[in-house]
C-alpha cells in the first residue's frame, strides 16, 4: 500500500481562555476536597454548563459536578448547605439574590474581565439614568449567558443587537434612536472585525441624522463605543486567520452551542473553504483529506487542549497518516511502515 504523506498541526493558540481554565480549575479543587459524591461532603452545582463542550462537561460530570440549567434554578425550594459555581459567563444580581434566598454558598468563577464590562455598563447605566436620557446597545448574542448577565446590570433595558442587520432594523422601528446620548458595548467573545464595522455605521447614520459630517459628530459626544472584547479573544481572531491560511484543511473543534466557537469557525471558513466544524473526532470523515493534505486542527475558548490532540490523533490514525506534529506538542512523530 502507498504510503500518504500529511502533516497534522494543532493551533497552539486554541483552547480554553484564562477564564475558563480559571471556573474548571476551581471546579475540580472543589470536587477533589469533597470527593464530588453526593454521599460525602457537599455537593456542587454549576448554573449553566461550565464549558460548552459535551466531552469536557462529560469529563468534569464523572468527578461530581452538577449542571443545573435556569428552570431547575428557579424550581428549587431550597438549598441549604449547597454549594452553587457562577461560571466565567457571568449572572445578573437577580441570579446572586435568588441564589441568598435558596441558602446556596457561591463560588463566583466570573470571568475578570466579564466582571469589568459588567461594571462599565452597571456604570453607563446609572449615568444615563441620572441624566434622564440615553441609551446602552450590547454587541452580542441575545439569550446568550454572558449577555443575559450584561443586560442585567440596566435593569433590563439594554438593547442587543446580534449583528449589522439587526441594528439597521432597530433603527428603523425606532427601538435605537439617533437623538440621544448613546454608549456601545460588545460581548467579550464577538468578533472585533464586525464590532469595528457596526460601530463605524451607528456613528455615520447617527452624524447624519444631526445634520454632521462623521468628524463634527465625533466631538460632540453623542456616541461612546467602548473596546470590551477580550484582548485575548481579539488576538486569537490574528493568529487564527494567519493560521487558516497556511493550511490546506481546517478542522474547527467545538461545540454547536459555543457563541466564541461559531464565530471562529465562520473567520475560518471565510478564509478556506476546506473547513470543517466537529464535536468530536468521530465525525471526521476520510473523504475530507487529501495526498498531501497540511491539516490544521483548531478550537474555541470553550475546546479543551486534550481534545485537540485526540483529534489530531484520529486524523492520523484514520488515514495511517505518518504524523508529523508542531515542536510546541513535543516529539510525537511515529513512522508508519
Amino acid at each position: 500500500m502507498t504510503r500518504i504523506m500529511i502533516t497534522v498541526d494543532i493551533d497552539k493558540n486554541s483552547g480554553f481562555c484564562a477564564g475558563v481554565i480559571r471556573a474548571i480549575g476551581k471546579a475540580e479543587e472543589f470536587l477533589k476536597e469533597n470527593n464530588g459524591s453526593e454521599g460525602e461532603g457537599k455537593r456542587l452545582f454549576s448554573l449553566g454548563a461550565i464549558v460548552h463542550n459535551d466531552s469536557e462537561l462529560e469529563r468534569l460530570l464523572k468527578q461530581g459536578l452538577v449542571t443545573i440549567d435556569k428552570d431547575d434554578f428557579d424550581e428549587m425550594l431550597g438549598a441549604d448547605g449547597e454549594v452553587l459555581l457562577i461560571r466565567a459567563h457571568g449572572e445578573p444580581p437577580q441570579t446572586y439574590a435568588r441564589a441568598a434566598e435558596l441558602g446556596f454558598e457561591i463560588i463566583d468563577c466570573t470571568c475578570p474581565v466579564v466582571l469589568k464590562l459588567q461594571q462599565r455598563i452597571k456604570e453607563a447605566y446609572i449615568r444615563h439614568k441620572d441624566e434622564g436620557k440615553g441609551q446602552i446597545i450590547i454587541f452580542g448574542k441575545i439569550g446568550h449567558a454572558e449577555v443575559l448577565g450584561l443586560i442585567g446590570q440596566t435593569e433590563g433595558t439594554a438593547i442587543v443587537v446580534e449583528n449589522i442587520m439587526m441594528l439597521e432594523e432597530a433603527i428603523g422601528n425606532g427601538k435605537v434612536r439617533l437623538d440621544v446620548p448613546t454608549e456601545v458595548f460588545s460581548q467579550t467573545t464577538k468578533s472585533p472585525a464586525e464590532y469595528k464595522r457596526l460601530c463605524s455605521m451607528l456613528e455615520e447614520k447617527m452624524a447624519r441624522f444631526n445634520e454632521l459630517t462623521v468628524e463634527r459628530f465625533k466631538g460632540r459626544g453623542l456616541l461612546n463605543t467602548h473596546n470590551t472584547i477580550c484582548s485575548q479573544v481579539a488576538t486569537r481572531h490574528e493568529r487564527l486567520s494567519q493560521f487558516a491560511l497556511e493550511h490546506d484543511i481546517i478542522i474547527f473543534v467545538t461545540g454547536k452551542a459555543s457563541s466564541n466557537g461559531k464565530v471562529l469557525c465562520d473567520l475560518c471558513k471565510s478564509l478556506n473553504i476546506r473547513t470543517y466544524h466537529i464535536d468530536s473526532p468521530s465525525e471526521i470523515k476520510r473523504e475530507w483529506f487529501r495526498a498531501d493534505d497540511k491539516v490544521g486542527v483548531c478550537g474555541a475558548t470553550s475546546t479543551p487542549k486534550w481534545l485537540l490532540e485526540e483529534t489530531a490523533e484520529h486524523i492520523l490514525q484514520l488515514n495511517q497518516f505518518v504524523p508529523q506534529w508542531e515542536e510546541t506538542y513535543g516529539d510525537k512523530s511515529a513512522d508508519n511502515q
